[in-house]
């Protein structure tokens, strides 16, 4: 048994069918005055940097650095790891097309002013119709006769993500989603939001950003006002379990405390907190 497929794993991954009674669902309210207080100065300095940028850095390091078991999906019911940490940013593209979405390379080992460059040049490509041909694959299934679709979405989904195979033509593989999603309805003035898990993304986990807003908290024994970040997550059962998301908890809460830290170079190397399919 390797370091992926635990008794549990196996277990999950023969009595749950993919991903649609294998969902949990969790809620955490983030303390992101200090993250707050960054951004305004970010901002002063000429540097155009939201919440959501953070909120992906501060996500994409807790995984790598406190629970990278979380970077895996299941393949013909074992687990297997992924060889980068890659996450996936839903954009607004407007228009009447609806949504976008960015993929961020190694999302872990990069600056916070990085990930908010590359989102934000990402999405104005999107709008001006140069999307990335994995998203463009929603047209693809629109032109396609409704009885036929899903016959066609589960053998693309059986050829990329179950045989291995990538498909160049249409940008399509078992990472074409990457690691996880992290997705942002804070801004359309939403708290909460129990997102799905599209079966053919194999993503463990989306983590979705509510509205932000100040509340009054105990701290120290006293009452005061902080600004609070609601996160939701929904996350595939068969990979994460309790232990996973209360070590994601942590490494969230810690990240979002210290956020001058996303603006750095991590020190930690990629192959001492990524598992490979090699090992």
């Amino acid at each position: 048994m390797d370091q992926f497929n635990t008794p549990w794993r196996v277990t999950a991954a023969a009595i749950y069918t993919t991903p649609t009674d294998s969902r949990v669902y969790g809620t955490l309210d983030i303390d992101v005055t200090e993250a707050k207080r960054f951004l305004d100065l970010k901002r002063s300095e000429g540097v155009k940097i939201t919440m959501t940028h953070l909120a992906t850095s501060v996500l994409a390091r807790a995984v790598a650095f406190d629970v990278p078991e979380m970077n895996c999906f299941i393949r013909r019911g074992s687990i297997v790891g992924r060889e980068t940490l890659d996450v996936t940013v839903p954009v607004a593209i407007g228009g009447g097309e609806g949504v976008s979405a960015i993929l961020l390379k190694d999302a872990h080992a990069r600056t916070v002013t990085s990930i908010a460059e590359e989102i934000r040049a990402g999405a104005e490509d999107n709008r001006a119709g140069k999307e990335s041909k994995t998203v463009k694959n929603k047209y693809l299934l629109n032109r396609i006769p409704w009885p036929l679709r899903r016959p066609v979405f589960r053998l693309l989904k059986w050829i990329t993500v179950d045989m291995g195979v990538r498909i160049r033509s249409l940008g399509l593989s078992a990472d074409s989603f990457g690691s996880f999603v992290v997705s942002d309805i804070g801004s359309f003035g939403l708290n909460t939001g129990m997102t799905s898990l599209m079966p053919v993304a194999k993503v463990p986990a989306v983590i979705v950003l509510g509205k932000i807003e100040e509340k009054p908290v105990v701290r120290n024994g006293e009452i005061v006002v902080r600004t609070m970040l609601p996160l939701t997550g929904t996350f595939d059962h068969r990979i994460v379990d309790g232990l996973q998301i209360g070590k994601l908890a942590r490494g969230i809460k810690r990240n979002f405390r210290k956020p001058q830290w996303l603006d750095e170079i991590p020190a930690k190397e990629l192959e001492s907190c990524l598992f490979s399919t090699r090992d």
